[in-house]
């Protein structure tokens, strides 16, 4: 085995990759691969080489993939003739492919089968001159036998040393006996020769050895690896020799060409198994048969055993050496392995490239200045660009290789040669990389986990690391990445969006393309600065042949004179590398004697020409069909694959044995050598590059690629090579399923397997499929197989599942979008969209299967029965996989979470901090994002990808500007500067410095205005307003406040050229905007002792609106100021329409809207638009008919103006206050400063009929009714009002009058009772099903408003609290409806704190909770109460099991405590705390009382064992749920989204396995404690608590009375 093998990295090499320099290192293997070469004679082991194919090879290779291998045979000997097998040129292609195993291969890698043939003794294929001569003057005696070696013979003196060639069969007559005559002169010349000492042992060996031998000596005897790495089986057919010359047998042994037995050959054999035995005992596995006269029969029961005995050895053998090298290469297993793999890859592959290097110094020395030029500046990264072949690539790694020495100084460099490995493919990965080895080389903490799952925070940590190492003034940085083009998302994007702008101080970025091509373009538009690219040239006509003579050098060849003036005569002053390496490819085959023809004169007739020579050679189809299939690959193939693709082609097979049979009717394979003869000649033109564990092979050469796709992928003939490779790795025609195929020699239809391999989607529960997860979609696609495309990959959720947990959902996501151009699916429009809004979930919590189907299921089951085909489909399959799933599970049984093609267009993560400030270029499609940590994020809107990471203050930024048609940006941070940025290059253009005000406690540059017309900034901090020239950036003029009454607000009213500013203590001054002269200063006049809070400017009427602390909103232009309106609390936000036709002015939890009149504005709607919270943020519609506002519960609700403020859509933010909303065209981006996330939303979709659509509550009052087919809750706008909703419909179907505002819900589901308490005490009662009258239960104390109320869970008592007094009441069956009479018991609590949670059981006992967390138990029937141990905080929920044996209580403070009502104790305490947030909602008892559900602040739902407290399972669900009902499978839960939550609960029994079911939530805790049991005397004696006690009173059972009638 090569470096696989190779134990862990020293410190000092780590430390050199890790820095780029190369040194003498090994090729690398990233291949992960089994590669055994089997030996064998042709003609002697036909039976056991199938038998092996048939019974062993698919099961070691099953076991290989289990273990994240691949496995591959070498059997250069199947299906090809006896002729082929002994051509001298397999010989040398045999040794060549065994070297390859031995490198490559984890474990075995050589396997040998010998019987009782030696096999022919090839000739050499070239003898060295002093060699010849010895021989000759061996043979100078008999002319006749000199005569015949010298026909058989030429010279080549283009070898150095001179060489004599054998002739190929092609060139002369059939040989016939001549050869076996030759071989024998030639032996017996090399004999006489080495008995008189003129050649050596290794010498004569070359005249003495079969090609077995060869392979048992390279494989076995001379390897390192010894027995480890290689077996010998040994078939041993006991008296054969007694047998020999019976006919049968001599067809297992050697024989003359007289058809004698070769005794010297049958010598040799023994001479070979006994030096295998003396050397590597341990490698010979003897398998003894008896021999009879129909041995080779396979009707032989003996023989048959004895083929599945050699099987079961080779699977056992072959497995054990895997485990074993597996086992070795874990315990030498580096840390971060993969990253110094990636390394080695970049650096052997430069080394290989730099070899052979001529010209370009003066270029190097130009970069070299260039670079010392840039190592103390900020500078633009710098583009090497020429044609295809121009030496790019060797220039970029001669540049790495001499950077030190150019720059004088000790450097790190960091190469990557693009699209080489897997983690060179895509940006994303390409960062990655990079990113973990410029931290390891200069000490700096490894990228967080929460960078590396947000793919567009891996971007923003590169540009912010590439500034730390700058400013540590170490050692300088140059970055190489070669063939941007070649980078999947650059060659397909508009925007290079991961590329710094400017390089800081000592780092520098190179980056290569070709000319010509899309990337350079978007490279220009990207780095302006003309002097950032750099041409590369063609060589010179004299380095040309300096470069030639170098690589004929290197393979140690020569050129006649006639042969150097035909080269130099076809490339006439001739520079260009890749065209000089295409005719020294053709060169460097030429013999001596050899007549050359001219050379194409241009590069692609040079290519055109190689594609004729591979024709000649090896047949126009088969190099038309190999070099397709790998151009139409997605990133290449591995030879195994190759092997397999072409097994499955009908049309080489055809071609392949259109003169002999294949050796096997039960199988059809492609003859590998074949193949290897092929990859021999291709030479250069391959590359290898490792991807998905593979080590794949692709066209090296661009200019190739491009040729083969004209002269061979033209017409359909590339759909059918996509169509083969679809069917490889779909599987279609593995595991025994048999491919027909009419054969030219057979002329019937043939049904034969084809032994391909299997191409499941897992390997083993953790090991994907990776290359056909990759392959796959891209050759359905381009065969144009939609259908099966749709059904098996995009609309399969086990295929989803799959590629977004062994890769990430950015994967998913690509495939998505390479197929969207291309079909027409709503279906899969959806699927793709569901992805798109699972992505914030998986980034947070992580990919997994679990939460990936419940994110999809809960998105898609809306869509389950109007999309049957494939969204019914996944559906399907997620449930099929949680109904076998061995873990407790929440299921969804409904959609729940926001759907596809709803208004949330995406949640985006790409800042480390809460967002401070959002601004549009709607022009350019871009949004500015400002964050708490100083940077500036420029995002584009389609891509949702970070175009810019604005890397300069220092401090938070407070605000941000675009304008210039969308292309410049202007921010303000804390840092007191202001800085000018170009959001299409992402250059900064200026820094401007801001002292501003001196007391840090006051805001700092909080307002910016842009004047484009007179070219000035406007910036307002503290007591300072600045006006700075933007053409300049110098300090235009500036206005100086009053250091104790700094500025409030500050206008600037362009209209009349004026700058209007309010102080915090009421002084109005207006300055001429142009000059900064002061106009007017004064007081204001309608307002007094009041602050002003916010202001707007109302540009067409040329004043200032500003809002006050105590609810004022004033009118204020130059020269008066008037009263607008009076509000009842402080005003807290003002913002006004495009036009200025509307002002809103928001106060508490309202905002009341204004319409513009001659004389200012007037009330526009008669009510107000009321929230459950206080309003943050306003945003008006496109077309003024809507009103967007967020506010500290982070619901972000839409309002139709048209419709006299009716409210459409109530949406989820970043579940943080909605501190933030900014409108561009029809998208809404909501923020928090609390938040690091933001969304975008698209007003378009808000207007759109759902179906169903989400009910529109916003107080958690909901309550549910006939099993979850009605929803009950406040009307949105009249809480005097219950909106009952119908979800299948998804609209209101009727409302019921309260007469008074509702404070809280409950349903009898039995009894069909909706109960309302109200904020007057009363509780009303309406009938479910009936419209029945109402009945009203009056409070015990007038205007006493009802806290909460709770049903037994038998629903015949009814408990109403109030602050300190409960009722219960009696309810019992009647007709029509049921009866309630009481109140049976009232108590009052006697304590300061208020009730906050109340549930009362069937025995007249209830539970309650405090808002100081006090809890109690009291007894009615006996007025007792037992005081259990409190909360630390308010009680949020209660809860009583089905069987009133146990209590659960949640508070405010995570805690949840379950009780045992009977013993009046706690059983279990039940901590829950995650990152986010903490706190219990709302809690229930499953139907069984085994479980508890509870509803979590954090927006997820938990669920817990009622036998001790262990968490089972934990959801994120997206949204506050403030009621759970529990249901016979599971529970019922309606979310702050406006959605039903529908889940059952499964979990398997105690024996199952179990997993953490906190794995995927960072820093969550779920802590249990277990109350010890209290003495027997205690838990049998409650004591009557001191100030909760209680004045019981038994009331009378004929308490109808106080029940009224409501007509």
């Amino acid at each position: 085995m090569g470096s696989m093998s190779m134990g862990p990295l020293s410190p000092g090499l780590r430390q050199r990759l890790l820095q780029g320099q190369a040194g003498s290192l090994p090729e690398p293997s990233a291949s992960r691969a089994v590669v055994i070469f089997i030996s064998s004679n042709i003609s002697d082991m036909d039976a056991e080489r199938e038998a092996l194919e048939c019974m062993a090879y698919p099961e070691v290779q099953s076991f290989c993939r289990k273990h994240g291998l691949t496995f591959e045979v070498v059997d250069l000997r199947w299906g090809i003739r006896d002729t082929q097998a002994t051509d001298h040129l397999t010989t040398e292609l045999c040794l060549e492919e065994l070297d390859r195993c031995q490198k490559t291969s984890i474990g075995p890698a050589f396997v040998a089968l010998l019987g009782d043939q030696y096999g022919p003794c090839p000739v050499p294929a070239r003898i060295e001159e002093k060699e010849w001569d010895v021989l000759r003057a061996q043979l100078t005696s008999r002319p006749e036998d000199l005569e015949l070696v010298a026909r058989y013979f030429r010279r080549d003196d283009n070898t150095i040393p001179p060489t004599y060639i054998l002739q190929p069969p092609g060139s002369m007559e059939a040989r016939g006996p001549e050869e076996a005559t030759l071989t024998s002169i030639l032996r017996a010349g090399a004999q006489e020769a080495w008995r008189q000492g003129l050649i050596s042992q290794e010498q004569w060996t070359c005249y003495h050895r079969s090609v077995i031998e060869w392979e048992i000596e390279q494989g076995l005897l001379s390897s390192a690896r010894g027995d480890q790495g290689a077996t010998i089986f040994l078939r041993d057919v006991q008296d054969l020799s007694k047998h020999i010359l019976d006919d049968c047998s001599l067809k297992m042994v050697d024989r003359l060409a007289d058809g004698c037995l070769d005794t010297n050959a049958q010598s040799l054999l023994s001479g070979l198994k006994g030096r295998i035995l003396d050397a590597q005992p341990g490698a010979l596995k003897s398998h003894c048969l008896p021999w009879t006269r129909d041995l080779v029969n396979p009707k032989n029961k003996a023989h048959a055993r004895y083929l599945k005995e050699l099987s079961e050895q080779f699977v056992a053998r072959t497995n054990h050496q895997v485990l074993e090298q597996l086992r070795e290469l874990e315990l030498a297993r580096q840390e971060l392995g993969w990253l110094y793999q990636e390394i080695r890859h970049h650096l052997w592959q430069s080394t290989e490239s730099t070899r052979i290097f001529c010209g370009h110094q003066e270029f190097l020395a130009q970069l070299g200045q260039q670079l010392r030029q840039d190592e103390n500046r900020p500078h633009t990264p710098l583009v090497l660009y020429g044609p295809p072949g121009i030496g790019k690539t060797s220039l970029m790694c001669k540049l790495a290789q001499q950077v030190p020495r150019l720059l004088g100084h000790k450097t790190v460099v960091i190469l990557r040669l693009l699209g080489t490995s897997k983690m060179s493919l895509d940006a994303r990965s390409l960062l990655h990389s990079v990113s973990f080895q410029l931290c390891l080389a200069y000490g700096l903490p490894l990228p967080p986990t929460q960078v590396l799952e947000a793919h567009t925070r891996v971007g923003h940590f590169f540009h912010t690391l590439l500034h730390t190492v700058s400013q540590r003034n170490f050692e300088s940085l140059v970055l190489l990445l070669d063939s941007v083009d070649d980078l999947d998302s650059t060659c397909h994007s508009q925007r290079v969006s991961w590329l710094p702008l400017k390089c800081p101080p000592r780092v520098h970025l190179i980056l290569s393309t070709c000319s010509g091509q899309q990337v350079l373009h978007t490279l220009q538009q990207t780095l302006k600065d003309p002097c950032a690219y750099w041409e590369v040239k063609a060589l010179s006509g004299s380095q040309g042949q300096e470069f030639i003579q170098l690589l004929l050098a290197a393979e140690r060849r020569t050129l006649s004179p006639g042969q150097r003036d035909v080269l130099w005569a076809s490339l006439p002053e001739c520079g260009h590398p890749g065209r000089l390496r295409l005719a020294f490819e053709e060169a460097r085959k030429w013999a001596s004697f050899t007549v050359p023809v001219p050379l194409a004169t241009t590069a692609e007739e040079a290519t055109h020409q190689l594609c004729i020579r591979l024709e000649e050679t090896h047949g126009q189809l088969l190099v038309a069909h190999v070099l397709g299939y790998i151009v139409c690959s997605r990133y290449g193939l591995s030879e195994a694959e190759l092997k397999d693709v072409l097994s499955l082609d009908d049309e080489v097979l055809q071609a392949v044995y259109r003169d002999w049979t294949p050796p096997s009717k039960e199988l059809l394979r492609f003859p590998p050598l074949l193949w290897v003869r092929l990859r021999r000649d291709l030479g250069h033109c391959l590359t290898r590059k490792p991807v998905d564990g593979c080590m794949l092979l692709a066209i090296a050469q661009r200019q190739l690629s491009q040729v083969i796709q004209v002269r061979y992928l033209s017409g359909p003939e590339r759909a059918k090579r996509h169509g083969v490779l679809a069917d490889f790795f779909s599987g279609a025609w593995s595991q025994g399923t048999k491919k027909r195929v009419t054969l030219p020699l057979v002329g019937k239809p043939l049904n034969l397997d084809r032994k391909v391999a299997p191409q499941p989607l897992w390997f083993s529960g953790t090991v994907a499929n990776r290359r056909k997860l990759t392959e796959l979609p891209f050759h359905l696609l381009h065969a144009g197989r939609m259908e099966e495309l749709k059904q098996e990959v995009l609309g399969n959720m086990n295929w989803i599942c799959c590629r977004g947990i062994s890769g990430s959902i950015e994967e998913l996501l690509d495939d998505f979008d390479m197929c969207a151009p291309h079909m027409d699916s709503p279906e899969v429009g959806l699927v793709r969209e569901a992805l798109q809004l699972c992505r914030p979930a998986v980034e947070l919590r992580g990919m997994e299967r679990s939460i990936l189907y419940t994110e999809l299921l809960a998105r898609l089951l809306f869509f389950a029965t109007s999309h049957p085909a494939i969204i019914g489909q996944m559906c399907q399959q997620a449930q099929s996989w949680f109904r076998t799933c061995p873990y407790p599970m929440l299921v969804p049984l409904a959609g729940f979470l926001q759907p596809p093609g709803g208004p949330l267009r995406a949640t985006l993560t790409g800042c480390h901090k809460g967002i401070s400030a959002v601004a549009w270029s709607l022009e350019e499609k871009l949004l500015v994002v400002g964050t708490q940590d100083g940077a500036v994020v420029v995002w584009g809107v389609e891509e949702q990808q970070v175009v810019h990471a604005l890397m300069g203050h220092t401090a938070e930024v407070r605000c941000v500007r675009v304008f210039a048609e969308g292309t410049l940006a202007i921010s303000a941070s804390k840092d007191h500067t202001l800085r000018l940025w170009s959001l299409l290059s992402g250059q900064e253009k200026v820094t401007i410095l801001d002292r501003g005000s001196s007391d840090s406690t006051e805001p700092q540059s909080w307002d910016l205005h842009v004047d484009e017309i007179n070219r000035l900034i406007y910036s307002t901090s503290g007591t300072k307003i600045s006006v700075w020239n933007l053409e300049t950036s110098k300090l235009a003029f500036c206005m100086a406040g009053d250091a104790s009454d700094p500025w409030a607000c500050v206008a600037v009213l362009a209209a009349r050229s004026l700058l209007l500013a309010v102080s915090k203590g009421g002084t109005v001054s207006v300055w001429s905007s142009a000059t900064g002269k002061l106009q007017e200063k004064r007081q204001l006049a309608c307002i007094t002792g009041e602050t002003p809070t916010c202001a707007v400017s109302v540009q067409t009427q040329a004043k200032l609106v500003a809002g006050f602390s105590s609810g004022s909103v004033a009118v204020v232009s130059g020269g008066e100021d008037r009263l607008l309106e009076k509000l009842p609390e402080a005003v807290g936000l003002l913002v006004v329409s495009e036009d200025d036709s509307l002002l809103a002015a928001g106060f508490g939890r309202s905002v009341r809207i204004f319409l513009a009149d001659s004389q200012g504005f007037h009330q526009f709607m008669a009510t107000d638009l009321e929230h459950e919270d206080v309003v943050e943020t306003a945003v008006w519609g496109p077309e003024n008919n809507l009103i967007i506002t967020g506010s500290r519960d982070a619901l972000i609700q839409v309002w139709s103006l048209s419709d006299q403020g009716t409210l459409l859509h109530v949406l989820e933010g970043v579940g943080a206050p909605a501190s933030l909303l900014v409108r561009g065209g029809t998208l809404v981006v909501s923020a928090s400063w609390k938040s690091s996330s933001f969304k975008i939303w698209d007003l378009t979709s808000i207007q759109k009929l759902w179906s169903p659509a989400p009910f529109l509550d916003r107080t958690g009052l909901t309550a549910v009714s006939h099993h979850g087919s009605y929803v009950y809750f406040p009307k949105v706008g009249d809480k005097n009002k219950v909106t009952i909703w119908d979800v299948a419909e998804g609209k209101e179907q009727d409302s019921l009058d309260t007469s008074n505002e509702v404070r809280c819900l409950e349903v009898a589901e039995q009894a069909k009772l909706l109960f309302t308490g109200l904020v007057s005490g009363i509780v009303l009662v309406f009938p479910l099903n009936s419209r029945q009258d109402v009945l009203c239960i009056p409070p015990p104390e007038a205007r006493k408003a009802v806290n909460c109320m709770s049903l037994s869970k038998r629903e015949d008592r009814l408990a109403i609290a109030y602050d300190n007094i409960v009722l219960v009441l009696d309810i019992s069956p009647g007709d029509p409806c049921p009866t309630i009479e009481g109140p049976t018991y009232t108590f009052y609590t006697q304590l300061p704190e208020t009730i906050a949670g109340v549930a009362v059981l069937a025995d007249y006992r209830v539970l309650y909770g405090m808002t100081a967390g006090g809890l109690f138990l009291y007894d009615c029937a006996r007025s007792k109460v037992f005081p259990l141990e409190a909360h630390g905080s308010r009680v949020s929920c209660l809860d009583i099991s089905h069987g009133e044996q146990l209590a659960v209580s949640g508070a405010e403070d995570a805690l949840l405590c379950l009780w045992d009502l009977q013993a009046c104790r706690g059983i279990l305490e039940m901590s829950y705390e995650s990152s986010y947030c903490r706190g219990v909602c709302c809690a229930c008892f499953s139907k069984d009382d085994k479980y508890v559900f509870a509803g979590m602040k954090d927006r997820s739902i938990i669920a817990w064992s009622v036998l001790d407290g262990t968490l089972l399972a934990v959801q994120f669900v997206h949204a506050v749920v403030n009621r759970i009902i529990p249901t016979s499978n599971g529970f019922m839960a309606p979310t702050s989204h406006g959605y039903l939550i529908r889940e059952r609960f499964q979990c398997p029994s105690a024996g199952a396995s179990q997993k953490d079911p906190l794995k995927n939530f960072k820093k969550a805790v779920w802590l249990v404690k277990t109350r010890q049991r209290e003495e027997q005397a205690s838990a049998e004696a409650p004591q009557v608590a001191g100030p909760a006690a209680a004045a019981g009173k038994k009331s009378k059972s004929n308490k109808g009375s106080q029940v009224c009638l409501i007509l």
